[in-house]
């Protein structure tokens, strides 16, 4: 499946749009990432800890808007976006990565 964020895809023709797909992922932040993570940002250190949740977030997210293209006939999904989000707690507990995009069909 190819996924991009932009609108077309070059050099090739779209023949089919089969219109909007989601794929959303909710990640709880372990308490002792948490903790640790805000010793790091006191300190300057980078993140790792939050880092690797959003990995895993995006992918998750990213497999989910896949599969529903898949299941439309799509080959492609196009004018991708992936918005982070920080849910909840001081130091956020929770992690949603939502991603959308336009599944299409191209020859």
């Amino acid at each position: 499946m190819l996924v991009l964020t932009t609108p077309n895809i070059e050099g090739k023709k779209i023949s089919t749009y089969y219109g909007l797909v989601t794929g959303e992922a909710l990640l709880g932040a372990n308490v002792y990432k948490d903790l640790f993570s805000g010793v790091r940002d006191v300190v300057g250190g980078r993140t790792s800890a939050y880092e690797e949740e959003l990995k895993k977030a995006r992918s998750i997210a990213l497999e989910s808007m896949e599969e529903k293209a898949k299941k439309k006939g799509a080959n492609a999904v196009i004018g991708v976006k992936i918005i982070y989000h920080n849910l909840g707690g001081t130091m956020g507990n929770t992690i949603m990565v939502s991603v959308s995009g336009t599944a299409v069909h191209y020859d």
